[in-house]
């Protein structure tokens, strides 16, 4: 099973997070999300568990537990949603048709040739 654990310090690591873990069964992995550019702990991660009564038992153990000095949130991991648009915002366009050459391609905004186009006010 896959648990998500959320609210996690700042200062946590993998290691922390797996041995926390495997106080409630056998861990196949423990891996703490960070940000690509930084290397910052985002704050939340991943455990996988082989045995789902373990994992079960862990999940209930551990919710709303402090540990490091934040209530962490333990869940079993929900997959990944595809598809579908993710957020109410209805994209605007500014400028551009055709384009041809030069200019800033993603946005709409061209710079140079090419181009009929305008303010279309989208809302």
């Amino acid at each position: 099973m896959n648990i998500y654990v959320g609210n996690l310090s700042w200062q946590m690591t993998d290691e922390d997070l797996r041995s926390l873990f495997e106080q409630h069964g056998a861990v196949g992995s423990a891996k703490i999300v960070k940000d690509k550019v930084s290397g910052r702990s985002k704050g939340f991660g991943f455990v996988e568990m082989e045995n789902d009564a373990e994992a079960q038992a862990a999940i209930t153990a551990l919710y709303d537990s402090e540990v490091m000095g934040r209530k962490i949130i333990v869940n079993e991991s929900q997959p990944k949603q595809q598809g579908g648009s993710g957020g109410g915002f209805k994209k605007r366009s500014f400028g551009g048709g055709s384009g041809g050459g030069g200019g800033y391609k993603k946005g709409g905004f061209n710079r140079g040739n090419g181009g009929g186009g305008g303010f279309d006010r989208d809302y």
